[in-house]
């Protein structure tokens, strides 16, 4: 199979004009927006595969980081990975996927992240379920918060620099949240059928404590804000946050957007009327064992050894045994040890995060591992579970 295949970065405009083409069959659209695409994740980012002269196949890279204890890891974001509908079922996809991840651990990369379009092929590579992107809705008559002890006041020209300190600040204390490409930042700014954004920061000009982006627009009838992006650094930022929505209930029915599934900002509101309309589970893989555990974060104050016995199909690398040792919330990694803790390189992937908890991974036959490995296992990867707001 290898020998039939050559992977590598574009290579012509010819290669790019083919790619385009792929990707828009895949996943629709004009090009106008592959050419803008393109030029987002630039060039230089894509790979293609390969099968004498012709490109069959490719995908787009983002290069990025995502927080985890409280630390950043350097992360892959695969994107739009497209084979076109008259060559599929050719194990051509595996092939691609294969060989970026190969790619990405001779780069020195630890983790890799995508959303998946189907979950059976992204296992065959490693990945797996690591945390969740959800959209939430809620009715704007529902608010009803009136607390107006800070300044609230829009930003023009909008420009994501204004906004990217205080989304650090929150990202850093939410597992998987992203350190965004700037490709990511220009989605977020880029308003759908034209229409206008919105944006404000709260409280001070010089500490602002929060910030929103949104649009209007409207829905069978009915007028609605999507919020295109927030960060809330402090409970009084979250309440005039709360109150400035509520203030457009005269002409808003209701307002969306994206976090996690366990929104604390949730709790200031009166009632439970806030729902999940949309939920799925992007993939994490663990390109390279040793510094992805040597690299997140750890609970402060927790003095621990974890004896793991890896198995990855795919990078030899990762096969065989590593003691993961904790002091003062930083892990070191040798290789070696007792191996007592037993785990694939999926099943890692979904206790690395903390969507999984070890003692639900032995339930599903995902791991093997004494009492004691198991609450050390769980005492390790705890905090607030795993999610993003930003699609790729």
């Amino acid at each position: 199979m290898t020998s039939q295949f050559e992977y590598g970065s574009i290579s012509s405009l010819q290669e790019i004009q083919r790619l385009g083409e792929i990707i828009q069959q895949c996943f629709g659209g004009s090009p106008n927006d592959w050419e803008r695409y393109l030029n987002r994740i630039g060039a230089e980012n894509f790979r293609v595969l390969r099968q004498g002269e012709r490109a069959i196949a490719g995908l787009g890279i983002y290069h990025m980081g995502q927080w985890y204890g409280g630390k950043i890891l350097s992360m892959a974001g695969i994107a739009a990975v497209g084979v076109p509908p008259e060559d599929r079922g050719k194990g051509i996809a595996y092939e691609l996927l294969s060989r970026a991840i190969e790619e990405l651990y001779q780069l020195g990369v630890p983790i890799s992240v995508l959303y998946p379009a189907t979950q059976a092929l992204y296992r065959k590579v490693g990945y797996e379920q690591g945390g969740s992107f959800c959209r939430w809705e809620l009715s704007v008559a529902s608010i009803w918060l009136q607390e107006r002890n800070l300044s609230i006041y829009p930003v023009s020209p909008i420009n994501y620099t204004i906004f990217e300190d205080i989304y650090n600040q929150q990202a850093q204390v939410n597992n998987g949240n992203l350190v965004r490409h700037r490709a990511i930042w220009e989605q977020v700014l880029e308003p759908p059928k034209e229409e206008a954004i919105y944006a404000y920061l709260i409280g001070s000009e010089n500490e602002p404590e929060g910030y929103i982006i949104f649009t209007q627009n409207r829905e069978k009838q009915e007028s609605a804000i999507e919020i295109r992006d927030w960060a809330i650094l402090t409970a009084s930022a979250a309440k005039r946050l709360w109150t400035f929505l509520g203030d457009h209930r005269s002409q808003i029915g209701k307002i969306s957007w994206r976090g996690s599934p366990f929104d604390p900002f949730l709790l200031l509101l009166p009632e439970q009327t806030a729902k999940i309309i949309d939920r799925m589970n992007w993939m994490l893989r663990i390109i390279d064992v040793p510094s992805a555990l040597s690299k997140r974060g750890y609970p402060m104050g927790l003095e621990a050894e974890l004896h793991l016995e890896v198995r990855d199909d795919l990078l030899a690398a990762n096969n065989g045994k590593f003691c993961l040792s904790v002091s003062e919330g930083r892990g070191e990694v040798t290789k070696g040890g007792k191996g007592t803790f037993q785990i694939d390189i999926r099943s890692l992937a979904s206790l690395y995060t903390g969507f999984l908890t070890p003692q639900q991974l032995q339930l599903l036959d995902r791991l093997k591992a004494t009492q004691e490995d198991l609450e050390t296992a769980r005492l390790l990867f705890s905090g607030s579970h795993p999610w993003m707001a930003d699609f790729f």
